[in-house]
């Protein structure tokens, strides 16, 4: 059942203009208001620490992963349940004049820009239940035949759980199900495609080759569906979840809040599963986990649900670790992931690629994903990260997808809830060639970006 086609509601924030008066804005609001904690915090009564690797949102340590599988239910239901997070940005593109990348379609290079901003409801509702639903304002949605840009709220990640802790001599168990709108954004772990990337950058044209938009790991099915999954944590050492996913329409449409239905993405029918296997370790300050996850997913491309002409399905598969140490005033985080994914094409979209006028090219492509991630935090204060990240696949119906490059990040946090970081992407290899990629000269160095951003949470 497709929903009508309702125009998003608009929220005409405007756009920030100098980075300086927003840190100058941020600092002001918390350095007032330094006893004030976002909604998690002020339910547990606990420091963003004891839930977050080094304070740095959205990593979390052991306390927080045992929050998050219990429901958020840990602590004492707050009175008003609401925290705001924004991000205001400004990217630095190595080359702009090159190419298929032209300085028309990078206006907000070297100008800072307000990226995005979100609302959390989210908290305990009753000794079982709880949830995370965020709401993301996207300030470069849209543009307008003018070229004039226009922000829109939409749904972002929404879990819904129902969860219980039974313990005794014997054993140690966590249980509960999740309704929710996003393959993964379940999972503790920061390894999951829908954590891993952590950094928001604004959409426009500038940062089209800022980190947030380097190959990450993916799930089969994209946000704004509907799942319900099931899951155990075993002892402190096995997790596993599994479950399935449909189209966020009718009921459910609370999951693709402020979407159309042309924007919906469309599953068929109700089985398009998704699992999760874990195996975690606690020693001392040290944690580790090694864990294996799948997707198998039935999407219509575009919001035609009535012709299998336009029915396709994609796999994902991967293998991820996650170690950290945490000891004040040291935290240290490792990252590792391999994600694979296999895409066939619907007929309708491969009769529309270049691809179809090949005899013997299967309508199908895969991609191979290896991305790692180093950080340390000092004093949950000052910190830094390098990342690595390959992609390489086949190239049937969408392009070369074989992109190589590093991301290395300095970032300080002046106040608590303020994170002011800098983040450098290099590339070595860009849609499959290090020097002219796109046939008009660009080289991959060329798309290399310096973004700094200010983040705040209240």
């Amino acid at each position: 059942m497709s929903r009508p086609e309702v125009p998003p509601l608009p929220l005409n924030i405007p756009g920030l203009r100098l980075m300086g008066q927003v840190l100058l804005l941020l600092v002001a609001l918390f350095a007032t208001q330094a006893q004030a904690l976002p909604v998690y915090a002020r339910q547990t009564g606990q420091n963003c620490l004891a839930c977050h690797a080094g304070g740095q949102f959205p990593e979390l340590t052991p306390y927080g992963r045992m929050f998050k599988m219990t429901g958020y239910t840990i602590g004492t239901r707050t009175e008003v349940p609401l925290s705001v997070m924004g991000v205001a940005t400004d990217a630095f593109v190595a080359n702009t004049n090159q190419g298929s990348v032209a300085l028309a379609n990078t206006d907000k290079n070297a100008q800072p820009v307000f990226a995005a901003g979100s609302v959390f409801l989210a908290g305990k509702i009753s000794d079982n239940t709880g949830g995370f639903a965020q709401a993301t304002y996207n300030n470069y949605d849209s543009q307008d035949p003018n070229g004039n840009s226009h922000g829109y709220l939409r749904s972002d990640n929404m879990d819904f759980r129902y969860a219980d802790h039974l313990i005794d001599q014997e054993r140690d168990l966590i249980y509960g199900v999740s309704l929710n709108n996003h393959p993964s954004v379940t999972d503790p772990w920061n390894t999951a495609a829908a954590w891993m990337q952590y950094v928001p950058a604004a959409s426009t044209a500038a940062y089209q080759f800022a980190d947030a938009t380097t190959p990450f790991p993916q799930t089969a099915a994209p946000a704004n569906t509907a799942g319900l999954t099931t899951y155990l944590f075993w002892n402190r050492h096995l997790y596993a979840e599994a479950g399935t996913y449909r189209t966020a329409n009718g009921l459910l449409s609370l999951l693709s809040f402020n979407n159309t239905d042309a924007q919906t993405p469309h599953l068929a029918g109700g089985w398009n599963p998704y699992w999760r296997l874990a195996w975690s370790q606690e020693w001392g300050a040290h944690n580790l986990m090694v864990g294996a996850s799948g997707m198998v997913a039935h999407l219509y491309d575009g919001n035609d649900t009535t012709s299998a002409a336009n029915l396709g399905t994609a796999r994902t598969s991967g293998l991820d670790m996650q170690y950290q140490y945490l000891l004040d005033p040291h935290t240290v985080t490792a990252q590792l992931v391999y994600n694979h994914q296999e895409t066939q094409y619907s007929p309708a979209t491969f009769a529309a690629s270049p691809a179809a006028a090949l005899t013997g090219v299967p309508a199908m492509d895969s991609t191979n994903l290896i991305r790692a991630k180093l950080s340390y935090v000092y004093e949950a204060k000052y910190g830094g990260s390098l990342a690595f990240f390959s992609s390489h696949g086949s190239a049937n119906v969408q392009g070369l997808p074989d992109t190589k490059g590093y991301t290395w990040e300095a970032f300080f946090m002046p106040v608590q809830y303020v994170r002011v970081g800098l983040q450098f992407t290099g590339y070595q290899t860009y849609a499959g060639a290090t020097t002219n990629y796109d046939g008009l000269g660009r080289s991959a160095g060329d798309n290399n970006t310096l973004m700094l951003y200010v983040w705040g949470a209240y």
